[in-house]
């Protein structure tokens, strides 16, 4: 701690070491912090993290208060309990956030900031209680879409994640509201041992690249019980560098039981180039949101994605319900390229394959969904098995094979059910389903 803060702290008539001996509960109260909404806390907060990492460990408290912070970062086991009535709020001052300080306009990328909350190769942490952590997000969309606005085409300007944890084991986050993000709210890079529990996030739903849940070359993940409301994607599974030593990037995710409101839905991608392997997404549902299930790619990110499956799922008033693409940019059956010559496959060629759907009802505003690969590498393997779509269009199948439906319908107010270009594509011998194919995929 810096001789100021010391002295700030002693001045108070406040111990250094406040935590009772083995009681390991730091109480950032006792370090000084006000929770006053409008004195910074980070000095304080800083001083029980702190203690707490010396200590071996323990329970960091934030009684009922709102406490003003800039950039904070966790120590090894250790729990940030944040109380019923208890908020961690992001400083206002975007300087506060930005490597070196500045003006973060001028920044080139998000690695250019600081994140709310981080931690590097830390060992049993955890995020818990009925707390809020507010990013203070309505400080930075407004400028940032401003911007873009200026040079139409270019994406929002960068911006700084809420929580981001960098090569972390046994992580746990239950029972908080993470809301308002510059950017994303919870990002994972090259963790595992991870469950995401009873988590809240919320966001403006045009508040742009406020990512719910991004878990990034990770392995071992459990999200259960959440409910995501933000202005892009409600989670995206990444994998966007090879990692050494694995043949998959991300694998073994498990995601049960939660509600997506307003957002991009449940994503795969865009960045594949380490692979993805065996996602489980069950028992969830979607309502309002701008894609249902989604895996996304292009020719200069893409990866081996397989073995994934979605089961148990119903939605409401998206559009569509399912989007498998090798075309990033595209998520609706009018916009993908039409002429598309095949090209050479290389390391950051996406493959898709091994994919079930099951169990899966839907209401959508606009196209039903679209199954479509590269002329090059073609999706393949799908099988969608009791999957009732009702949509205003049908369902586009391109540059596909080994595309199966069992017991599944679509309807649609208006044209075919369904369209095929360069597809194979079995079990639509029910005359409610009538394909229309311009040209059949050889096997």
């Amino acid at each position: 701690m810096k001789t100021s803060a010391i002295l700030f702290v002693l001045s108070l008539g406040i111990s250094l070491c406040p935590a009772a001996a083995g009681s390991g509960i730091f109480d950032v109260r006792q370090f000084g912090a006000r929770g006053d909404g409008k004195t910074l806390d980070t000095t304080a907060i800083h001083a029980a993290l702190g203690a707490c990492g010396r200590a071996g460990g323990g329970t960091v408290k934030f009684s009922p208060g709102i406490y003003l912070s800039q950039s904070l970062t966790l120590r090894t086991k250790t729990t940030v309990l944040l109380e019923k009535g208890a908020t961690l709020l992001a400083s206002p001052t975007q300087a506060d956030f930005l490597k070196g300080g500045g003006d973060w306009l001028t920044a080139k990328s998000s690695d250019d900031f600081i994140p709310f909350i981080g931690g590097k190769n830390l060992t049993d942490i955890a995020i818990t209680g009925k707390g809020t952590i507010d990013g203070n997000g309505a400080n930075w969309w407004g400028l940032a879409e401003e911007a873009r606005t200026r040079k139409p085409g270019h994406p929002p300007l960068p911006r700084p994640d809420l929580v981001v944890l960098d090569n972390c084991k046994k992580v746990r986050m239950a029972g908080v509201k993470l809301i308002n993000s510059p950017r994303s709210h919870l990002v994972l890079n090259n963790c595992e041992e991870v469950v995401i529990e009873g988590v809240t996030i919320q966001t403006p739903a045009g508040a742009a690249n406020t990512d719910g849940i991004d878990p990034v070359n990770c392995r071992n993940v459990t999200i259960t019980r959440c409910t995501i409301d933000t202005g892009d994607d409600n989670i995206a599974i990444k994998s966007g560098i090879k990692v050494e030593g694995r043949e998959f990037g991300c694998e073994n995710i498990t995601i049960t039981d939660c509600d997506f409101l307003h957002g991009h839905g449940m994503s795969i991608g865009s960045a594949t180039v380490g692979g993805v392997h065996h996602v489980v997404v069950k028992k969830c549902r979607f309502e309002n949101t701008d894609n249902g299930l989604r895996i996304k790619s292009g020719r200069d990110r893409g990866g081996l994605v397989e073995d994934i499956s979605y089961s148990d799922i119903t939605m409401k008033n998206v559009h569509p319900a399912i989007s498998i693409v090798c075309y990033y940019q595209y998520s609706t059956n009018d916009k993908y390229p039409k002429e598309d010559p095949a090209q050479p496959m290389t390391e950051t060629t996406p493959i898709f394959r091994n994919i079930k759907i099951s169990n899966v009802t839907a209401t959508v505003t606009r196209d039903a969904g679209l199954i479509v690969g590269l002329p090059e590498s073609v999706v393949s393997n799908v099988v969608l098995d009791n999957v009732h779509i009702t949509a205003e269009t049908g369902m586009v199948i391109r540059n596909a094979k080994g595309i199966q439906f069992k017991n599944s319908t679509i309807s649609v107010k208006a044209g075919p059910r369904f369209s095929a270009e360069n597809a194979e594509v079995e079990g639509l011998e029910n005359p409610k389903n009538k394909l229309e194919y311009t040209n059949k995929i050889e096997p």
